[in-house]
């Protein structure tokens, strides 16, 4: 049975994808079973043709194509709905989400049932400083409104229960707000330190205008969802 899913969403990230499927496989290499799935967000480039020439002598690794360019949300959300294993780890496509780090996700994941999402919280990180800046007006905008406890939600790399992910409500950019959907939810959370690579290749997807004008809206729906989640339990059934 495999026991973790690695997800990485990507878009026109060609010149990226061997050696970052090749450092996943490395840092996967003492699980039982596992598998990497790469989805294609409607990408222009040769992202797809690279993932299926490597697929022949990897046979753990699949590709999942959307027909049109959807978000990081939704190909990580299509990604689980793939995904084999009970154990879903995603980072991003860009190979600033060092590979060797995934272990602190799932490693504690596969020892702890009552743990239901390891979120990566970025160290050194190798952005330019308006990135850097941008971020962190967020981070704590964020953070004084949800309550999260963590500094860096848009940290790619997260590992999570499938089946919890599933249940999550479904929006575009849910992926930067799972600490406090999962919170929301009554799991356990982790946040542990991780380290953040230059890109290797290609140009980045976002800017930080339009980080701030999704940002607005996302923030005010998520505090929505979390003051109207459902309080009561059901008890244990009688004889």
């Amino acid at each position: 049975m495999t026991s973790v899913s690695i997800v990485i969403p990507m878009r026109n990230e060609a010149d990226n994808v061997a050696p970052l499927v090749a450092g996943i496989a490395e840092a996967c290499a003492d699980l039982a079973a596992y598998e990497i799935l790469v989805v294609d967000d409607g990408s222009t480039d040769d992202t797809a043709a690279r993932v299926t020439a490597l697929m022949a002598g990897l046979p753990s690794l699949r590709l999942i194509r959307h027909d049109r360019s959807g978000g990081q949300s939704a190909a990580v959300h299509s990604g689980v709905l793939a995904a084999k294993a009970l154990i879903i780890c995603t980072l991003d496509g860009d190979g600033q989400n060092p590979p060797a780090e995934l272990p602190k996700l799932f490693t504690p994941l596969l020892a702890d049932a009552t743990l239901g999402l390891v979120a990566g919280q970025r160290v050194a990180r190798q952005d330019t400083l308006s990135k850097r800046l941008a971020s962190r007006f967020a981070n704590g905008l964020r953070g004084w409104l949800l309550k999260d406890g963590t500094r860096d939600t848009g940290c790619g790399l997260k590992g999570f229960r499938r089946d919890a992910f599933l249940r999550l409500p479904y929006f575009d950019h849910m992926h930067r707000y799972l600490p406090a959907l999962f919170k929301r939810d009554g799991w356990q959370i982790s946040l542990v330190d991780v380290s953040h690579a230059a890109r290797h290749a290609g140009t980045s997807k976002y800017n930080n205008l339009q980080r701030a004008l999704v940002g607005i809206h996302d923030l005010i729906g998520v505090a929505w969802l979390i003051r109207r989640r459902k309080k009561a339990t059901p008890m244990a059934d009688e004889a």
